[in-house]
């Protein structure tokens, strides 16, 4: 087992869709998807260190927005992160004495899976200072889907085709680096009322093509959609603001909004381009948070 007296800091990245399909409903409701989800070296860190008990604390530019429920760091806790240190515990059959604080950097119900990337960097935390293996832990994935759909995605941090529920990973290999600009212009967009508005049609998956380079990913990209738009802009009008002013960038190869919204996040031809974008529009939209930085290259430490 290894010390956990110097504090573990694990990155949580934004986990970006870029495009959603719903290609079906369920008689329970649920919606199946297929989706290519990316993750950005953008989002949230989990710090843990030695305690004589199990503490959490929340800190960063989103930490006012959580409820005393969300910050409560017993098992009933409304934050997922907490959650899921527990629920590993109990399956591990290990204490947890340990101090747990989340920097949270991501707005919260965004779209870019910020919650169920925060449980799996405590779940990828705490299997490292406990050396359990993702691939000898047959518990392992019913306790990520009580945790939720993304969970899984987000625990390996790579690119992967989302399908069924969100529940069937598919890697995507040899994906590019490529810069990526997110807007979130501050309002709540609840999934589950995008999914209410969504009135089809539904799409047929279809294979993917060859991903591996900038221009073929980008190509093919803007070939697709995310079918929840049109929902969450009737929630939200101001996602619909966001992909105009990001298409309008120089540079901007694709806008698009992530998840259920209201993130949008545009691809960009550079580095340059995606920096004079973020100043731009932090300049002339000075409520709404903006972001750069690289996809499919997130650093776990």
């Amino acid at each position: 087992m290894r010390s956990a007296k110097r504090p573990l800091s694990v990155f949580a990245p934004a986990k970006i869709n870029l495009y959603l399909h719903v290609t079906g409903r369920q008689d329970n409701g649920y919606h199946l998807l297929d989706s290519l989800a990316v993750f950005a070296d953008i989002g949230d860190r989990i710090a843990i260190e030695a305690a004589d008990d199990f503490s959490f604390q929340i800190t960063g530019p989103y930490a006012s927005a959580f409820t005393a429920q969300d910050r409560n760091a017993s098992q009933d806790s409304g934050n997922l992160a907490v959650r899921a240190a527990w629920a590993l515990a109990r399956h591990a059959e290990q204490d947890l004495p340990f101090r747990m604080t989340l920097t949270k950097n991501l707005p919260l119900a965004a779209g870019i899976g910020g919650g169920s990337s925060d449980a799996a960097a405590v779940l990828w935390g705490l299997m490292n200072l406990w050396n359990i293996s993702m691939t000898s832990s047959p518990w392992l994935p019913g306790l990520m889907r009580e945790l939720g759909a993304d969970v899984p995605a987000c625990l390996r941090c790579v690119p992967v085709r989302m399908t069924g529920i969100g529940d069937i990973l598919d890697p995507v290999p040899n994906l590019p680096e490529i810069p990526v600009v997110l807007v979130n212009p501050g309002k709540h967009c609840p999934t589950p009322e995008v999914f209410r508005k969504f009135i089809g049609p539904m799409r047929m998956a279809s294979p993917l093509p060859d991903l591996s380079s900038p221009q073929n990913l980008i190509e093919h990209m803007n070939k697709q959609d995310n079918d929840l738009t049109p929902a969450a802009c009737e929630i939200v009008p101001e996602i619909g603001e966001a992909i105009s002013l990001l298409s309008a960038q120089q540079g901007c190869a694709l806008s698009r909004m992530s998840g259920s919204g209201a993130t949008v996040f545009g691809l960009f031809e550079t580095m340059d381009d995606a920096e004079n974008a973020v100043a731009e529009i932090a300049n002339t939209r000075s409520g709404w948070w903006v972001r750069g930085g690289t996809i499919n290259s997130p650093q776990r430490y």
